[in-house]
């Protein structure tokens, strides 16, 4: 039955992108959540090939992207009622200086290089980790800075 098999193999590279994201970091990514990303690029391609080969039903293209729909919002409201699973997913804020120094192993996790972080310190207005007492990798993306008080 090709509407299961839609289903099981939505299902299956559902899962495997959001995986696949999560493991690559956040940092090329944006303001788009891991979740957000999967769902426009596998929808994409779910009614695209539905629309344009004669042998695929365009009932299976609509399968498959109803099976994502659906697939998301279950999987949104479960990050919404489970801080362990949302913490899986979407992942923590990341420590990349502290008191000055540059936590180079953070920014190795995190894809980044010390000319990555150095760019966003100054869009923040510093020259450097000089006179920052933490900066840190948001979950989405973005670098937060916190000075060193007087």
């Amino acid at each position: 039955m090709p509407e299961l098999e839609a289903v099981g193999a939505t299902t299956v590279v559902y899962v495997f992108l959001i995986a696949g994201l999560r493991l690559l970091g956040r940092r090329q990514l944006g303001q788009l959540t891991v979740l957000d990303l999967v769902v426009v690029l596998v929808l994409g391609s779910a009614v695209e090939t539905a629309m344009i080969h004669g042998d695929t039903s365009l009932r299976v293209g609509l399968v498959s992207a109803a099976t994502l729909l659906i697939l998301n919002r279950l999987l949104t409201l479960l990050l919404v009622h489970s801080r362990r699973f949302r913490h899986l997913v979407n992942g923590g804020p990341m420590l990349l200086v502290h008191r000055g120094a540059i936590l180079d192993e953070h920014l190795v996790r995190a894809g980044m290089t010390a000319e990555d972080l150095v760019e966003a310190l100054r869009a923040r207005g510093y020259e450097g980790p000089e006179g920052v007492r933490a900066a840190v990798l948001e979950t989405d993306g973005t670098v937060s800075v916190v000075p060193e008080t007087a």
